[in-house]
């Protein structure tokens, strides 16, 4: 189907149809996020996943393509934590007192 510059009332519903798409996509989202965080063991494997990524630690290295590596997987660490911040920033502190609890030893819970 060829684009009509001319045609506003399907140009108008094809917005709206994008727009309520882009809503439903930030919902669900929303809810995967909401739905992984609030289990101890959700909030364990988030943990484990910014920990790798180097979300708490430098990205530096001597190496020009290490640190361009080490960023990279930084900056997905990042996004996926705004995430978190975004959608359940509640649950986010409870994860921090969930990390310090399965370090000292008390029991875990699931």
């Amino acid at each position: 189907m060829r684009h009509d510059p001319t045609d506003l009332k399907t140009q108008e519903e094809a917005r709206k149809a994008s727009e309520l798409q882009a809503r439903l996509d930030r919902e669900a989202e929303e809810g995967d996020c909401r739905w992984l965080m609030s289990s101890k063991r959700g909030r364990r494997i988030v943990w484990r996943l910014l920990e790798q990524a180097g979300v708490f630690r430098s990205s530096f290295s001597t190496t020009a393509m290490q640190m361009a590596f080490n960023e990279g997987y930084r900056n997905y660490g990042n996004h996926t934590l705004g995430l978190l911040h975004q959608y359940c920033k509640e649950l986010y502190p409870q994860r921090i007192k969930d990390n310090t609890h399965d370090r000292t030893g008390s029991p875990n819970s699931k």
